[in-house]
């Protein structure tokens, strides 16, 4: 039943007063008619597209699924309040029979100026949680048997997750508290160095440190599913080597096609697929860049997709767009604007890496992300083109849910 979602009608904290019970924001609705975008099909490429959808459970391993304010410079206003909009009529609609949450992450700014913090964090998923519990279309998801549920019944399973595992300071036993309330899936670090391992932004990437080593193991242990999407390559690396179980890049893609330390070099890739684990293909606001493909949009992300299968196998490939539901470019460019490029409020040092994350000038002229504006759109536009471009029912089951199924069956 991946596309016949049973949609209510339910809005996020519907059951609060706005203005009384939080502070409202005008946030933007999850359609923008001019935006949208579907690849062009036949009558017949469009039935086979749309049968797709509907006989495959379909995951999407990254993803930010709120509604952001109509004015994204108050995106960070609207994160201090600690409170996030699901867009459930927009999920409804995306195929999606599983998503993976990436709550407020590196902005959920409750409680101190750089987030991150541990109560921030916990307050950030009870909220969420709290939503989850008044409607009937998503369900908690804390193993495989609620994703193949939500896909039989029409419903979408939520799973929350962490980017990084600053939150845990130096305590271990805090990964058995996040799993306990329901993360599962962590990132090690977020672009900048933890007590785990180094982050992408840094110039000297150590490695996993040995209080990293012991948290993959915990993870392993408990069956939290182990990303590495924002370290560095030798960080990564050890990730993957340490780690018992096969883990996830959950949204990045090749530096070879976009040359940023946002990505990563086929050495890891291959590393990744070797073990096992699976590497979602992301688009993000600014789009994944290439010499074929500048504009970053839909044709971008599909040679990413084409690379990586290429170098990696088609079993080890999936997708983990990292869209929202506002002004994805713009988001990003806001972030420019304030001096935010993978940090936070950082001196400029001189001499930066060749591949150092340059936001500004990556999203400078792009005034949206045609084909991936939105979770809504992603994934339909996936299956579409791969339909187009003449891959089998299997490859796209595969790609579209089918390997990330199967790495979850292993790593939880």
């Amino acid at each position: 039943m991946g596309g016949s979602k049973r949609y209510s009608g339910y809005e996020a904290y519907q059951y609060l007063e706005p203005g009384l019970d939080y502070r409202p924001f005008k946030l933007r609705s999850w359609r923008k008619e001019e935006w949208a975008y579907a690849v062009p099909l036949s009558k017949a490429e469009e039935e086979r597209a749309e049968g797709i959808i509907e006989g495959n459970i379909v995951i999407d391993l990254h993803e930010h699924p709120c509604l952001y304010p109509e004015d994204i410079r108050e995106e960070a206003e609207l994160s201090h309040e600690g409170r996030e909009f699901m867009a459930y009529e927009g999920l409804s609609l995306s195929g999606l029979d599983c998503v993976f949450d990436n709550l407020l992450d590196g902005s959920v700014n409750i409680y101190t100026k750089h987030a991150w913090d541990w109560m921030s964090t916990i307050h950030d998923l009870g909220m969420r949680l709290c939503d989850i519990a008044h409607q009937d279309l998503v369900i908690q998801c804390k193993g495989v048997e609620e994703i193949e549920a939500a896909f039989e019944t029409g419903r979408l399973a939520w799973v929350p997750v962490l980017e990084s595992s600053s939150c845990i300071e130096n305590e271990v036993d805090r990964i058995d508290i996040l799993y306990g309330l329901g993360i599962r899936s962590m990132g090690i670090c977020y672009s900048e160095s933890n007590m785990l391992g180094s982050g992408l932004s840094e110039r000297r990437d150590g490695g996993l440190t040995d209080f990293g080593y012991d948290c993959v193991k915990r993870m392993n242990k408990v069956g939290m599913l182990i990303d590495v999407s924002h370290t560095g390559d030798r960080t990564a690396l050890d990730a993957i080597e340490a780690s018992g179980k096969p883990i996830v890049i959950s949204h990045c893609g090749a530096r070879a096609l976009t040359n940023s330390a946002r990505m990563f070099p086929d050495a890891v890739l291959q590393a990744l697929a070797e073990r096992g684990g699976v590497l979602g293909v992301e688009a993000a606001g600014f789009g994944l860049r290439t010499e074929r493909h500048p504009e970053g949009d839909l044709e971008g992300y599909m040679e990413h997709i084409e690379y990586c299968i290429d170098l990696m196998g088609i079993d080890h490939v999936g997708c983990g767009p990292d869209t929202l539901y506002g002004d994805h470019a713009g988001l990003y460019r806001a972030g420019a604007e304030r001096g935010r490029t993978g940090g936070f409020g950082h001196h400029k040092r001189p001499n930066p890496p060749p591949t150092q994350f340059d936001s500004a000038g990556m999203v400078r002229e792009v005034e949206y992300i045609r084909g991936l504006e939105n979770p809504t759109e992603c994934m339909w536009n996936v299956v579409r083109w791969m339909v187009k471009h003449g891959y089998s029912d299997g490859e796209i089951a595969k790609i579209i849910g089918g390997n990330a199924l199967r790495l979850l069956r292993e790593a939880w």
